[in-house]
């Protein structure tokens, strides 16, 4: 069930301040001491509901700079998304407050972000937070847009993905095309919902061919080379062995690469791989990785402009947006060898 909504006088008795008190919170006015503000938040949040909307005519745009969250090092993936906020945001007069590295997943920043009164808003890469810390945020009324959520997020939450699931199913399909009905997943943790979507791509595409899912051929890990490397040789170890694998990140598609040079396999006349997210280094490897590539920079820029949006008291009608991604065929996947 949707979540109701408290009135204006519900908090203000919790929070044993006024009503116009509670508005001025509500319109993220300056001139509310942090202390009475909490007060607000912590009475909307104890009441489990969400907060009032605002009233009294129509809102002032919010000013403040926005909080950039990547609690991930900043490599061609995220790099390029960060770049592109940042760009972004640029243009349209924000300063940025960058958070990025490893140890900010670590972090509990959410709850303090709403009383930094230089704060206007904030965008949320990939978050490790759970969906309810997330919805908790958005009950406090601070504005924030996930980029690519790691879990499924309720639909008053605004967030920006690529579209997972046709990318992977025109891979699968590109690869079911060439004759491979034994195709390897290096596939991404379990808990990713990007994965979830990925693999269930990855099974329509089977399912259009008549082909019915294999879990022995599913490896979950995280993204990386040496996950990738590892996954590949305990797939390859399989008999009958997979004609094709598939990794869920190009990292772990060169990973693959590396397991096949080590038992020998050549590469694509013996097997064929393929990557996703077309990093920079899918066209470095030899062969050039198939792969699919995801609009990472307009991601960025596709946030920024949700939540320009929101800071400017716009209602937003479109809350979650898939960016359609591309399949890229490069030298690393040719026909299914003869067995």
């Amino acid at each position: 069930m949707p979540r109701q909504r408290a009135t204006v006088r519900e908090v203000a008795a919790a929070a044993g301040v006024s009503s116009a008190t509670v508005s001025r919170v509500l319109n993220q006015q300056s001139s509310v001491s942090p202390e009475t503000r909490r007060l607000v938040e912590q009475a909307v949040e104890e009441l489990g509901l969400l907060a009032p909307a605002p009233r009294g005519g129509t809102p002032k745009p919010v000013d403040g700079a926005v909080y950039v969250r990547c609690p991930y090092l900043l490599t061609d993936y995220f790099g390029l998304i960060v770049s592109s906020i940042a760009e972004t945001l640029d243009r349209h007069g924000r300063q940025v407050v960058l958070n990025a590295g490893e140890a900010a997943a670590h972090d509990p920043v959410l709850n303090r972000l709403p009383a930094q009164r230089d704060l206007a808003g904030a965008i949320l890469i990939l978050p490790p937070e759970s969906s309810e810390d997330l919805v908790r945020l958005s009950s406090r009324r601070f504005p924030f847009v996930v980029v690519d959520p790691r879990t499924p997020l309720p639909r008053d939450i605004p967030s920006v993905s690529a579209a997972h699931h046709s990318g992977a199913r025109q891979l699968t399909a590109h690869l079911t095309s060439l004759g491979h009905t034994r195709i390897g997943v290096i596939a991404g943790p379990r808990e990713w919902l990007a994965a979830d979507a990925r693999l269930s791509g990855h099974h329509a595409a089977l399912a259009d061919v008549g082909i019915l899912p294999n879990p022995a051929l599913i490896r979950h890990d995280h993204p990386t080379t040496a996950h990738g490397y590892q996954a590949a040789l305990e797939l390859l170890s399989l008999t009958p062995r997979p004609t094709a694998l598939i990794a869920f990140n190009d990292k772990a598609a060169v990973g693959a690469l590396q397991a096949a040079a080590a038992l020998g396999l050549s590469v694509p006349r013996e097997l064929s791989i393929a990557g996703f997210d077309d990093l920079d280094l899918s066209q470095a490897t030899t062969p050039a990785l198939t792969t699919v590539r995801q609009p990472l920079a307009e991601m960025g820029r596709m946030a920024v402009s949700l939540l320009i949006r929101l800071l400017d008291r716009h209602a937003l009608e479109a809350l979650h947006i898939e960016l359609a991604t591309e399949l890229v065929i490069r030298p690393s996947t040719g026909p299914a060898p003869s067995m």
